[in-house]
């Protein structure tokens, strides 16, 4: 299988000219985030705050990638941090980029992953409200993006990003022009990509998930694309007991998400 990718958290917008920062820039939080900007784009990082606590591997790695970049380094307290950003949620690592400079782009996403990718793929999901519990739901599971087609598609808007309830801030939203290729791009990467299907022979119990998984759930009762069914891997079926023939796609989205977790803790 290929190289796993990790999860960079999303971008806070931060345009004031503070006194420890400037016009034009953002903040970004979480070592995914970070390391990857840092990977791709050192040129657009201007500051990175790393907490004193934080002595670990991952900290090394963004202070030696910061001084490989000659970026400014400046320790700060965890207190601190929560006050830049706004949440408890930064994992003790934020950087000031330019936030003129473009967005993360999936291929970022799969090259800064340091363990068993874990993405989920919403083929024109276009209710805000459903976005947004699918986010929180990544955010809950672990998943290192959420991707999703830029057309026929909600975008994350203000509704999608309140009812996150923060996950927007800290997993990363992709859209691309072309989901199937998006998910060819992954399967390039060693990433098995299984849909969400109704009628799909196997259930999401036997497929072997402690590979690199991108699970794929369609919208809201329309199910998946024709083409985007025909680019997966494999499909799987959630087991109903009841009357009821479907769920609603953050719910679902949570059991397939979870059923990968289950898996790769035994």
């Amino acid at each position: 299988m290929a190289k796993h990718p990790s999860r960079p958290p999303r971008e806070r917008q931060d345009d004031s000219p503070t006194a420890e920062g400037r016009a034009g820039s953002k903040l970004i939080y979480g070592f995914h985030a970070v390391l990857a900007r840092l990977r791709r784009d050192p040129e657009a990082v201007f500051e990175l705050y790393v907490s004193a606590q934080r002595q670990d591997v991952r900290a090394r790695d963004a202070l030696k990638l910061a001084e490989t970049a000659r970026v400014r380094v400046i320790p700060v307290d965890a207190e601190r941090l929560d006050g830049m950003v706004g949440t408890r949620r930064h994992q003790g690592v934020v950087a000031r980029v330019d936030a003129r400079r473009r967005e993360l782009k999936l291929a970022d996403v799969l090259d800064s992953l340091d363990e068993n990718a874990l993405i989920l793929v919403l083929d024109g999901v276009q209710d805000p409200h459903n976005l947004g519990a699918c986010l929180r739901v990544a955010d809950a599971a672990g998943a290192h993006a959420v991707v999703a087609p830029k057309d026929r598609a909600v975008g994350l808007n203000a509704t999608a990003v309140k009812v996150a309830s923060g996950a927007a801030d800290t997993v990363p939203y992709i859209t691309v022009t072309n989901l199937a290729r998006a998910l060819r791009e992954m399967q390039e990467a060693g990433i098995w990509v299984v849909g969400a299907a109704g009628e799909a022979e196997k259930t999401i119990q036997q497929i072997d998930q402690k590979v690199p998984v991108a699970w794929v759930l369609g919208a809201e009762g329309d199910g998946l694309r024709r083409l985007t069914r025909e680019t997966c891997d494999e499909l799987a079926r959630i087991p109903m007991h009841g009357s009821v023939e479907s769920l609603n796609v953050s719910v679902a989205s949570g059991i397939c998400l979870f059923e990968t977790r289950r898996q790769r803790s035994i």
